[in-house]
């Protein structure tokens, strides 16, 4: 069995245990969640340090890989692998879900055990469809790990608009997911192949390319299925008042780990089956990325609630990966998944934090903050650290991945590099800096002379956690680009992807 499965497992198979529990045993049921993520955490960092010198799999690209038929009538099998574009989101997301499990330890304090089962399984499904290399079962996992995301935010989510906030995400991102199943849909149906498996299907449309204009609407519904999802202006407004309302860890799994999902689809099944409607569609995707990088930051610079402020920052961040998507070329590639991986991370600790900073004072309206350094000294110090990340300054993973993409847009997308760097330097160094020094700096606030620091090295572990792999990444970045990078050529357009060993459609 592959180590793959046991890291996806591990978390589905946890709930399954909560589910047994009675209610009562509060400690218990943390223990195990915290226990199932760190388990799967650990996993996948031995996955990520043995992926260079573990064998090929069955399709002759993919590590770890393993197939179990399910549904062989329609082509449809447990056919889990992993390549240079997804091992390190892999990582990222186990690390995340164990941080968000030890966040919940102390924030949640209702019904703590369907909060967990649903932590864990939306843990699972999202780490399912990263590892997915079927279409369905790539669908199918997005979906489990979607449906908790509505219910943590009703439930548990905070402030007055919450169920206004849950009715909105549930609408948009139901409607994004909608229009993407059409384009998978209409993917399968013009394979004519029988089988889900995406290798195969790759292996099918190499050979056997589809008409341009089937290809542009294929695209095209998976382009802006997908961007729903990832929150592509202008259809984004979802995202910070969702984010806003939602439960720490809610926030940490899904802004950090789950809205990469899109991303991912585009780079692993758009871009190789259909290379003639990436080609048409990517110039109109360039410049759609700068309402993120400029419109979203311009409003972000406005916002008085930090956790908007973050919010509208994880939407602005998501346009450098648009934008590398776009390049269609190796550079611009490279640096869109570092950046999905870096971002992740970034994310999950500026969620994190928030949380804990309201958790303290009540508030993250940045007018009623103040002077909290003197108090939070660790707290604040990573609140300065991810604030610095934010703006892509070097040493953090982030500054990689923007300059590689960056790198990469120059030569097809000139003009649009020029304002993306303007938008991405100025405007993200201006609302992040404003908001610490209005958060950490100055007078205490009359309301904050309680706020406590974290008080012992289990609760500033997430954190820590979080910030070591930005700089790990950071510092070493050929950590992923090494890896990266020979997979990221056989997604662009005119490469020839190695033969799936001729192995049957129905496995």
């Amino acid at each position: 069995m592959s180590i793959l499965t046991y890291i996806l497992g591990i978390p589905l198979l946890a709930a399954l245990v909560l589910s047994c529990i009675p209610r009562n045993f509060r400690p218990v049921m943390g223990a195990i969640a915290i226990f199932a993520t760190f388990l799967s955490a650990i996993l996948a960092v031995i996955m990520f340090v043995r992926f260079d010198a573990a064998a090929v799999g069955l399709s002759g690209i993919y590590k770890f890989e393993q197939q179990v038929p399910w549904i062989t009538n329609l082509g449809i099998s447990y056919h889990v692998g992993v390549d240079g574009i997804n091992v390190g989101l892999i990582l990222m997301g186990a690390i995340v879900a164990f941080a968000a499990a030890l966040v919940s330890w102390w924030e949640i304090e209702t019904r703590e055990k369907e909060f967990y089962i649903l932590l864990l399984v939306m843990t699972g499904g999202i780490l399912t469809a990263f590892a997915s290399l079927d279409l369905f079962l790539f669908y199918f996992a997005h979906e489990l790990a979607l449906v908790p995301t509505f219910i943590m935010i009703g439930l548990w989510g905070r402030g007055d608009q919450k169920n206004y906030a849950a009715f909105q995400i549930t609408l948009y991102l139901s409607l994004g997911a909608l229009i993407a199943l059409v384009g998978l849909i209409a993917l399968y149906l013009q394979s004519g192949a029988r089988t889900f498996d995406i290798p195969l299907l790759v292996e099918h449309f190499r050979n056997n390319p589809a008409p341009q204009s089937t290809q542009n609407l294929i695209f095209a519904a998976l382009l802006f299925g997908f961007g729903i999802l990832v929150s592509l202006w202008p259809f984004h407004t979802w995202a910070p008042l969702g984010y806003g309302s939602a439960p720490s860890a809610t926030a940490m799994l899904h802004a950090g780990i789950l809205k990469k999902f899109g991303l991912f689809g585009l780079i692993r099944v758009a871009v190789p089956m259909l290379p003639d409607g990436a080609l048409h569609w990517t110039p109109l995707l360039s410049w759609l990325c700068l309402g993120n990088l400029l419109y979203c930051g311009w409003v972000a610079m406005r916002q008085k609630d930090f956790n908007w402020v973050v919010g509208y920052s994880s939407v602005a961040h998501m346009g450098f990966v648009f934008l590398g998507i776009a390049t269609l070329n190796l550079v611009g590639i490279t640096g869109a998944v570092l950046v999905m991986v870096a971002h992740g991370f970034l994310a999950a600790l500026a969620f994190g934090l928030n949380g804990y900073i309201y958790k303290q004072t009540g508030t993250l309206e940045m007018r009623q903050l103040g002077g909290l350094l003197k108090k939070l000294p660790f707290i604040g110090t990573v609140l300065m650290m991810a604030a610095f990340a934010g703006c892509g300054l070097p040493g953090f993973a982030n500054f990689a991945g923007e300059v590689t993409v960056f790198f990469g847009a120059w030569g097809p997308f000139k003009t649009v590099t020029i304002i993306g760097c303007w938008g991405a330097v100025i405007i993200g160094a201006i609302y992040m800096l404003r908001a610490v020094r209005s958060i950490l700096h100055g007078p205490l606030a009359q309301q904050c002379p309680q706020v406590v620091d974290a008080p012992h090295f289990g609760r500033k572990l997430p954190y820590l956690v979080l910030l070591a792999a930005l700089l790990v990444f950071g510092f070493f970045p050929r950590l992923l680009t090494d890896k990266i990078r020979p997979d990221a050529e056989r997604v662009l357009p005119g490469q020839v992807a190695p033969a799936a060993m001729n192995r049957p459609a129905n496995p």
